[in-house]
């Protein structure tokens, strides 16, 4: 195809809001349909990589003004049209450089120079098997199953988004891998999002059991080349199912039939620096853009999705009692202003714990703290020791013996006296879950203990380890953070109990019920999974607390629905929309100045949105930065999108904005 009088948009990574013009090669030619083709082109007096993503007609007036692509990196392009789509609605609807978007996309490996050939020669050379050759049968299904996989067997075909929801426990996998059996039987390629690397391993091994096919897994645990060659598997067509964590979700894949978003209520989902994209909200825009279905999973779904039931535009799908022979466990609140504590442990916990070692099962203490002790406090002069670059105390570490600030993750040794007084006692207060390990050692010196939080699966592959050990009832007692909380299944495990769940309930974020109750909801899943039956335990200041009385007695879905309710008469969402334009600098004034400076400007537009702040963020200051943030409502998403599409492109020009570093936040997860 003659290209010489056609000018090129090419998207390059960096602050351009726009793809940048540029003319055809001189020296080679490009294929027919070049959208999607990475190409290297001059750019100031460097040479990038960017990506070809639209054309138009050349003018005699723009020839002079624009430099030459320098030349093609493949023979053709990388991404399908659907996905160049997607990444396309993606820059628009998240307000991020296209360019930005699309190498956010792509394999590191695939942001330097080699060719997409020289990759497919290295790592496509053997055949890829699954390792396991005996594969398990499927599972026999209760009613409910049945029910639900039946209606999903009924639409293999054209797009449809599902909401299964199943309490902890009630087979959701299962309906899963039955599913995906009859998809591959077609030919057809699936893709599972799980939110966390920790489960990658569990579902890879559901997967590999019951399937004899080559499965590509892509998390950001991998190295580049790990992750390259999954992509590869998988854009050839050569994976039939890709599992994968967030950054999954840009996978080429030719054949898809289906996409799962398993725990799709997880936070983990949302981006939270960079590219701030929703991989479960791309995964139902893709899945529009592909004619599939989708099926997001969960035991406590997000209000966002169980909304979308309510307005009939995803299907319900409904497991409300466990497979096989395991029940729900009972939940019983125990009042820590009745209790007489040891070590933060009452009475009652304790007594429940050495019964259930007693019958030889496994027991979980949840504690989402890590660390030995949040706080190091002088007793004379109550200097508290914090980090220098964050509003935030450092948290004393046990082993090493180390303080750390776990936001910025700066780190220093502990101190063998007060810096502001000089006394040499110092204290140190609360818990953490090292503290908690070694009170529990002590009230329990003869049991197996193991502790699986961020800092004991620091080392790659460290909770895979773990894992396996707490499956094999290795460990008799349990100790973790949130890391466990999400989508484990523990057979032997009979306790389950949650300790300082009260630090959530004084928080000021709208969503912080919805937060716990999901969290409590969730950890105790992790108990009676099996024959046996469950108990869960949970301490707290506050048993009289609304929460726990709905969340208790009628469960997830009910107080979904009591706090749906307040979250429609307050507006805010699912029911009304939100952005958030969050602005950073190293002088403390100049973020609320530009941010000042863009309500001023934006109350001159005229418009439905409600522009609120601005604001000190909650942790102002944070990895030496200080920041503060701009919040507008709407009530359509049309109206936002309209709305930051006007003030957007003025930004730049604002007084203070080349002192500060700031980004729009579509559909914010963390507001304060």
């Amino acid at each position: 195809m003659e290209h010489k009088k056609i000018i090129f948009q090419v998207a390059v990574p960096g602050p351009f809001s726009t793809p940048l013009d540029y003319l055809a090669p001189e020296d080679c030619t490009l294929p027919d349909n070049p959208l999607g083709l990475r190409v290297k082109v001059p750019l100031r007096k460097k040479q990038v990589i960017g990506v070809i993503t639209g054309e138009k007609p050349e003018s005699d007036s723009t020839r002079k003004k624009l430099k030459s692509i320098s030349y093609a990196l493949d023979d053709a392009p990388l991404h399908s049209p659907t996905l160049m789509k997607l990444l396309q609605w993606a820059s628009n609807y998240y307000h991020c450089p296209l360019g930005d978007v699309l190498a956010a996309s792509l394999p590191a490996a695939l942001r330097k120079d080699k060719t997409l050939l020289y990759y497919q020669n290295k790592f496509l050379k053997t055949p890829e098997k699954n390792i396991f050759t005996k594969q398990e049968e499927p599972l026999s299904l209760n009613s409910e199953q049945q029910k639900a996989l039946h209606i999903l067997l009924q639409h293999t075909e054209g797009f449809k988004p599902f909401l299964l929801y199943g309490v902890t426990g009630s087979g959701k996998t299962e309906i899963y891998l039955q599913m995906i059996d009859a998809l591959l039987k077609k030919q057809k390629q699936i893709l599972v999002l799980v939110p966390e690397i920790g489960l990658t391993p569990q579902t890879l091994l559901h997967f590999q059991e019951r399937f004899s096919v080559p499965i590509a897994v892509i998390h950001s645990g991998l190295s580049d080349n790990e992750k390259l060659k999954s992509w590869l598997l998988a854009k050839e067509g050569l994976a039939p199912i890709v599992i994968g964590t967030r950054s999954a979700i840009f996978t080429p894949l030719p054949k898809l039939g289906m996409i799962i978003v398993d725990e799709e209520h997880d936070l983990s989902f949302k981006q939270q620096d960079g590219f701030r994209y929703s991989a479960r909200d791309l995964s139902l825009v893709r899945a529009q853009f592909e004619n599939i279905p989708i099926i997001l999973g969960s035991a406590t779904p997000s209000f966002e999705s169980l909304h979308n039931t309510h307005l009939k535009q995803y299907h319900f799908l409904g497991l409300h009692q466990r497979a096989g022979n395991a029940s729900l466990p009972s939940i019983k609140l125990i009042d820590l202003k009745k209790q007489s504590l040891t070590a933060g442990l009452s009475k009652t916990l304790i007594d429940a714990i050495k019964k259930h070692l007693a019958q030889k099962n496994q027991v979980l203490l949840f504690l989402n703290r890590r660390g030995y002790a949040p706080s190091i406090l002088c007793p004379e002069c109550s200097f508290l020791a914090k980090c220098h670059r964050c509003d935030a105390r450092l948290t004393y570490h046990h082993t090493p013996a180390r303080l750390r600030c776990h936001h910025c993750h700066y780190e220093c040794k502990p101190y063998t006296h007060c810096p502001s007084c000089q006394h040499q006692n110092l204290i140190l207060l609360g818990q953490g879950t090292q503290k908690l390990e070694e009170t529990l050692k002590t009230l329990f010196p003869e049991e197996t203990l193991l502790r699986i939080d961020r800092d004991s699966t620091r080392k790659k592959n460290a909770i895979n380890g773990l894992l396996e050990k707490v499956q094999q009832g290795q460990g008799n007692i349990l100790v973790g953070t949130q890391m466990l909380a999400k989508g484990h299944h523990f057979p032997n495990v009979t306790l389950v109990a949650i300790l300082d769940i009260d630090v959530g309930l004084s928080s000021n974020d709208f969503r912080s019920t919805e937060r716990i109750a999901q969290l409590i909801t969730q950890v105790a899943g992790r108990s009676g999974r099996a024959c046996n039956p469950g108990e869960v335990l949970i301490q707290t200041h506050f048993p009289e607390h609304p929460i726990f009385n709905i969340l208790i007695s009628e469960g997830y879905l009910s107080f979904s629905k009591h706090a749906l309710n307040e979250r429609a008469s307050a507006k805010l969402p699912p029911y009304h929309f939100l952005a958030v334009l969050r602005a950073e600098s190293k002088n403390a004034s100049y973020p609320l100045a530009f941010l000042n400076d863009v309500a001023t400007f934006s109350k001159k537009i005229k418009s439905p949105i409600n522009v609120m702040g601005p604001i000190a963020a909650f942790m102002e200051k944070r990895a030496g930065y200080f920041r503060a943030q701009l919040a507008f409502q709407a009530a359509k998403r049309s109206q936002l999108h309209d709305f930051l599409n006007k003030i957007i492109p003025s930004l730049d020009g604002l007084t203070f904005s080349k002192r500060v570093r700031y980004i729009i936040e579509i559909d914010p997860q963390e507001v304060l």
